[in-house]
């Protein structure tokens, strides 16, 4: 039993994915290795990453696999013997070309499949030797990678053309010190690898498996594990902030993405210009981060610092080099960033937004002014239920798109709405109409934060209600995973912003208001059950998301799936209801009433003639009834679900003795009529909190 180690050494690996395919080289090889029976599939292993290395070690491996029984279903029995229990010339042929000697034939035992006498034949397969389980292993998890894009590039001396996500210059392969003889990418193992570019040795002698790690932090200033090079990073960048006096804002993707750019990460502090503050920070932000990867920092009140850090990967006595170098990098970036900013602000939000005609949204559905003009009436029509400020959604929706034509979008596409908000305040534009314009485009993403003011609220609703009308209206529905209009996020932004919000809007209205904003020739194919049915199942989605049960949500869903502001007051009245005595008792009474009135296709409910109730049962169901109704109706209507539901509970016993006592499908077709109107009446109280019928006993 060794460790052992295998190590990719390459140019650099792309940073977004080198986690992704540092995890999946690990994970695949050890399975290889496992399936050949060398180990159990549940091994630990480690895996090593920077960002010109891929490995993977594993301890107490054995120089060869374990044996292991093999069983070869060989042919019918009738097939392999004759009639003398002799074995044929084709179970003679047969185990010839598995290699199984033919005295084995009274090794042969015959089992039944359910349909047929079979022969089959054990044997024990000898195990793997190591540097065979490692060549098929490699070659096994090399093909796994999820590699984004891959190169083709020739092998050195050989002129091999191979494929990889970068070009492989070397190869280790170590059974504790033994080097394995494998190959891949035109390269042959060997025990060396690569160090530090700059700070390590270029060549470094891995004596052992079990010294990877030591050898390439002390001879080639390399350090390979991922998460200890991430944890140095953060404790830097933490200790570098405080010794400033300020605060670093924690960004885990930036984190992770220089993480795969350093080989040895050290940070250093940085600064540029204060007369750069005067730009929105968002802007400096997103161009220190996303072009230089640096780390903003913040004063003690939150406003950027004119301080930054960088994450090097060169430890030096004097870093002034590096910072000057990288203070004078950033100048121009945001210089550019100022100069747009600047350009910008001098053009009227109103002469942006009426050049967006000459923008296309889509071929099908007009420019995007023609959008900018539905989502407005649309808006207002929004605004006026929810008592919004009519003008000022107005104003807000007409310039909402407005900054799409902005050079500083043009640049940075994430800040669309961010400048919108800046330039309509520069412009003199009201707070309100000024935080709508950001605002309209939130959630921009799962647990995003809402727009919690009217104006922001119509606008928001109005510009993805617009999408879903008008992407599904031309038959783009979103198949698979395919969704490039991000409708399942629009429909799910609609849902939160009414639940979150508890907006008294009924989703089929505004989905007809939506509807109405389009020329009816271009949304022929808007099926509006098919439009539903997908919001539905966001819905769904949603709420499971915030921890309710599948069946409660079904029941309160299809009850009323307008109101989604009243669902989790449903659902929550549902709940309680399920703590009652009465419930199970009232769970199966409507489930059986649902089935009886699916069998009779024919029914359609009719008033309840008191006069021809035969039994006392139905009496004392019917007056039941009667009493509750008034009583349910005001709970109903005054949303107090939970008093709703607590109501019926004393039509537990009456509705057990009513099928007890009575027959529902009585030869009188009067009788039947009415016992059938009877039951509706029944499910019907409850159903305007909740179908019950779906909630599980």
């Amino acid at each position: 039993m060794s460790t052992l180690l295998i190590e990719l050494f390459t140019e650099e690996l792309p940073p977004k994915a080198l986690r992704r395919i540092s995890d999946a080289f690990g994970k695949e090889f050890v399975a290889s290795l496992a399936g050949q029976n060398f180990f159990d599939k549940d091994r630990d292993f480690s895996v090593f990453a920077t960002p010109r290395r891929l490995a993977v070690q594993i301890q107490d491996v054995p120089a060869v696999a374990q044996q292991k029984t093999v069983t070869h279903k060989l042919m019918p029995a009738k097939v392999g013997f004759d009639d003398k229990k002799n074995p044929t010339a084709a179970l003679i042929k047969k185990l010839d070309a598995l290699g199984i000697p033919e005295d084995a034939v009274k090794n042969i035992a015959i089992v039944n499949d359910g349909k047929l006498d079979m022969l089959q034949i054990e044997r024990q397969s000898e195990g793997a030797s190591i540097v065979d389980g490692v060549q098929l292993a490699l070659e096994h998890s090399i093909s796994k990678l999820p590699i984004p894009k891959v190169m083709s590039y020739q092998v050195p001396v050989t002129f091999e053309t191979v494929r990889f996500v970068r070009p492989v210059h070397g190869l280790v392969a170590l059974h504790g010190s033994k080097v394995l003889t494998v190959s891949a990418f035109g390269v042959t193992s060997s025990d060396k690898t690569g160090g530090h570019r700059f700070l390590g040795n270029s060549e470094i002698s891995i004596q052992s498996a079990d010294d990877y790690e030591d050898t390439l932090k002390d001879a080639g200033k390399v350090i390979v594990n991922m998460n200890q090079r991430k944890r140095q990073i953060e404790e830097q960048l933490k200790a570098q902030a405080e010794k400033l006096g300020c605060i670093l804002f924690e960004d885990e993707s930036l984190v992770e993405e220089v993480n795969a750019l350093v080989e040895w990460p050290v940070v250093y502090a940085a600064s540029f210009d204060e007369a750069f503050l005067a730009v929105p920070e968002e802007c400096l932000i997103l161009t220190m981060k996303t072009n230089q990867k640096y780390f903003p920092l913040f004063s003690k009140d939150g406003k950027l610092s004119k301080h930054f850090l960088i994450v090097s990967n060169m430890d030096l006595p004097d870093p002034i080099n590096i910072i000057e170098g990288n203070e004078k990098v950033v100048r121009p970036r945001l210089a550019d960033a100022q100069f747009f900013f600047e350009t910008d602000k001098k053009v009227p939000l109103e002469e942006f937004a009426q050049k967006l005609q000459s923008v296309v949204y889509h071929n099908k559905l007009g420019t995007q002014h023609e959008r900018v003009q539905r989502i407005t009436s649309l808006s207002k029509v929004i605004a006026t239920k929810i008592n919004a400020d009519a003008s000022a959604t107005e104003r807000a929706a007409k310039l909402c798109k407005a900054d799409l034509l902005s050079g500083m979008v043009g640049e940075f596409p994430e800040l669309q709405g961010t400048m919108g908000r800046y330039y309509a305040i520069a412009q003199n534009e009201s707070e309100e109409v000024a935080k709508a314009i950001e605002n309209h485009y939130l959630p921009r993403f799962s647990g995003d934060k809402l727009p919690d003011d009217g104006v922001s609220i119509s606008v928001a609703l109005a510009d993805r209600l617009d999408t879903l009308v008008g992407i599904f209206g031309i038959g783009l529905i979103p198949t698979g995973e395919k969704d490039p209009y991000a409708l399942r996020r629009q429909a799910l932004g609609i849902l939160r912003i009414l639940i979150d919000n508890q907006l008294p809007l009924d989703l089929h209205d505004l989905l007809s208001e939506a509807k109405n904003q389009f020329d009816s020739k271009l949304i022929d194919a808007l099926d509006p059950e098919k439009l539903l049915g997908f919001i539905a199942d966001r819905l769904r989605g949603d709420l499971r998301d915030r921890g309710f049960a599948y069946d409660q949500i079904e029941a309160a869903i299809t009850t009323d799936i307008g109101r989604v502001d009243l669902l989790i007051p449903r659902i929550k009245a549902i709940q309680q209801f399920t703590k009652t005595e009465e419930y199970g008792t009232l769970i199966n009474a409507n489930k059986r009433i649902g089935n009886i009135l699916k069998k009779t296709e024919s029914f359609k409910p009719t008033d309840i003639n008191p006069s021809e109730l035969v039994s006392d049962e139905e009496k004392a169901l019917f007056d039941e009834i009667s009493r509750l109704k008034p009583i349910v109706d005001t709970f109903i209507g005054k949303r107090e679900f939970e008093k709703a539901l607590s109501s019926i509970t004393s039509t537990a016993g009456v509705i057990d003795q009513f099928f007890e006592n009575v027959m529902v499908m009585s030869e009188d077709p009067g009788e039947k009529q009415n016992r059938l109107s009877l039951l509706s009446q029944f499910s019907g109280l409850a159903s305007q909190v909740a179908d019950l019928s779906q909630l599980n006993a």
